[in-house]
């Protein structure tokens, strides 16, 4: 049975419903399967197992701040060694991010949509139900496959703190 909470996050002044329970530093990563341009599967974490994973969920890249988001870690991801792997997951379909990628000239960030069974979304409790899009949020997977950071942005139009993030991740390498 999936949790329900009404009472953690609002969209303007009202609350939102989130679907699934947030995840813990500390506790292993929940696997999911996500699909790509198209209509592939994907299990990210399966697909980078041993190297350090950052998994950013964003509402949509077709919006301002997912855009410049997105871009963002993809600039990071060029600077990183193949060791950290960026993931960015939205519920956009596979063809629009492709579409986008090309456009942002995004290849280092690796894109993949959890639009079939949202089954990411509600692993990680980031499912906005009356959206059927993610609450922004950023989680970083060690080697072990274990969560070594997990942050749930307060507002669907605050960006992470880029530098904390490409730091725990570094750390995690360690």
């Amino acid at each position: 049975m999936t949790t329900v909470r009404n009472d953690v996050f609002k969209i303007g002044d009202n609350f939102a419903t989130l679907l699934g329970d947030e995840v813990k530093v500390g506790q292993a990563a929940p696997e999911f399967t996500s699909v790509i341009a198209g209509w592939g599967t994907v299990n990210p974490l399966q697909e980078s197992k041993g190297k350090v994973i950052i998994l950013t969920a964003v509402p949509s890249l077709d919006t301002d701040v997912c855009d410049r988001e997105t871009r963002r870690f993809n600039e990071e991801a060029s600077k990183l060694g193949d060791d950290i792997i960026i993931y960015t997951i939205s519920t956009d379909f596979p063809m629009a991010q492709k579409r986008w990628c090309g456009a942002a000239g995004v290849e280092r960030v690796k894109v993949v949509s959890d639009v079939v069974e949202a089954e990411f979304g509600i692993k990680y409790g980031v499912l906005i139900k009356e959206r059927r899009y993610f609450r922004r949020s950023v989680f970083i997977v060690g080697r072990d496959g274990n969560l070594v950071y997990v942050n749930y942005l307060p507002a669907l139009g605050v960006e992470p703190d880029y530098d904390e993030v490409i730091n725990a991740a570094k750390e995690a390498l360690k």
